[in-house]
């Protein structure tokens, strides 16, 4: 099947629609009407001859054809969208130095693949990157960039919002079926913990308007979320990890999770900066590249 040009913009525009969860949105993050929108997208699936969305007047959903074509469309965007970065990179290419600290894990997981793909758009930025669980000085240390698992506290520093990432309640296969598989909140007072002490000893659950919250405890406490996340294959009890930590350890068998139709709450992460070095192109390129790769990242999760 030939493809047009207006057949392109009608694909960006329906991974748009997914993307920003309605026309409205969708209509205002591109810059056009929603009645053009809505062309587009009527126009899509009778090109197609399917249904992409499931539409009502409150929400939308993708159908099972329309999921897996959503995934093609945004990949497009996505690569234009990168076509559109390095021509802005041939016309005007950022040059100098960026002093990173990041936490050892989500650095590990994903801040550090992230910033591969950054090198190779921009190969003039130099990236001195440091990973530490400890809360750095910020000024002191000449930081440009610290990114971190909570907002600001009356810093002075300033901060933007990166991505927002779901977490899980997990255990290794050994240990559950040495004590069982918990089934509800009420049983995870039997259980042992791999405690994780920069976070509260506290764990909270909700499901729709109920919320649970206990406290943990258990024989293994660490400060590093990878050495956390070790623990726990090893059998040493639950824990509270991120899915982006989680997701591939369950797909190899090395975790299994619990509790799922439970919500644990989720890890905001910021990119955190001195005031003034926001007008800095480098650090812009960054924080905007960041926020773009995190949400795909989400979007595969």
């Amino acid at each position: 099947m030939e493809i047009s040009f207006e057949q392109l913009k009608s694909m960006v525009v329906f991974s748009q629609v997914v993307d920003q969860g309605s026309l409205t949105a969708a209509a205002k993050a591109m810059g056009i009407s929603r009645g053009v929108v809505s062309y587009h997208l009527k126009k899509l699936e009778a090109q197609l001859g399917v249904k992409l969305l499931n539409r009502t007047t409150r929400s939308l959903s993708l159908t099972e054809t329309g999921q897996s074509y959503y995934t093609r469309c945004r990949n497009i965007a996505h690569q234009a969208h990168e076509a559109n970065l390095q021509i802005e990179q041939a016309k005007q290419e950022p040059i100098g130095k960026l002093k990173i600290s990041c936490p050892v894990n989500l650095g590990l997981q994903i801040v550090v693949p992230a910033l591969n793909s950054f090198r190779r758009l921009y190969p003039l930025i130099e990236l001195d990157v440091s990973l530490s669980d400890e809360v750095v000085n910020i000024m002191k240390e000449g930081i440009d960039l610290a990114i971190r698992g909570a907002p600001l506290i009356d810093s002075g520093l300033q901060a933007s919002k990166l991505a927002t990432f779901e977490t899980c309640l997990c255990g290794s296969p050994e240990y559950f079926r040495q004590r069982g598989v918990p089934t509800k909140p009420d049983d995870l007072h039997q259980h042992d913990w791999v405690v994780y002490k920069p976070a509260a000893d506290t764990v909270h659950l909700t499901q729709g308007r109920r919320s649970f919250s206990l406290a943990v405890h258990g024989a293994v406490s660490t400060n590093n979320a990878a050495a956390r996340t070790i623990f726990l294959e090893g059998g040493n009890g639950i824990g509270r990890i991120p899915m982006y930590d989680a997701l591939p350890r369950i797909q190899q068998g090395r975790l299994e999770r619990v509790l799922s139709d439970y919500q644990c709450i989720d890890i905001n992460v910021f990119a955190v900066f001195p005031p003034g070095t926001a007008a800095s192109k480098k650090l812009r390129l960054l924080i905007d590249f960041l926020k773009t790769e995190f949400n795909h990242l989400n979007k595969s999760l």
